[in-house]
């Protein structure tokens, strides 16, 4: 079980996501794939009542997440009209990697895969019981079928 704090300062407990699939996604202001914000929303949105998005803004990738947490709840909110939760800002890779991270990407402590995260944008699904389905690189559609698959 995680918690991490949210965009707006309040915290995210993973726990009260229980029953639900979660799709934790790195995010990403300035970056070619950012429009996915709009496939994200629509997938939450479709899929309410079975699946939980978690975006974690990270400026790990050329510095394509400069802002501040508020200015990325405001991008966010401004250009795509994002409900679904957000975390703030944290490294989801390299020697500050924030746990969460640390236990999607290591298979000794997720039991399923070990990956990397390659770019903004890379999906990580997890089922209702809170173990990692798999993930899903960061060119791979919100809507794509595999994904909708594993959700529906």
């Amino acid at each position: 079980d995680f918690k991490v704090k949210g965009l707006d300062g309040s915290s995210i407990d993973f726990a009260q996501f229980k029953g639900k699939k979660i799709l934790v996604v790195n995010t990403a202001s300035k970056c070619g794939f950012t429009p996915q914000y709009e496939g994200l929303e629509r997938l939450y949105k479709r899929f309410s009542d079975k699946l939980v998005i978690v975006g974690f803004p990270s400026n790990d990738f050329l510095d394509q997440e400069p802002g501040k947490d508020a200015e990325i709840a405001a991008f966010c909110q401004r250009n795509y009209g994002v409900t679904f939760p957000m975390a703030a800002k944290i490294d989801v890779k390299g020697k500050r990697q924030a746990p969460i991270y640390q236990w999607l990407t290591n298979r000794s402590l997720n039991g399923v895969e070990s990956s990397a995260v390659l770019w903004n944008f890379q999906k990580y699904l997890i089922d209702e019981n809170g173990r990692l389905i798999k993930h899903f690189p960061p060119k791979t559609d919100p809507e794509d079928p595999a994904i909708v698959a594993l959700i529906d």
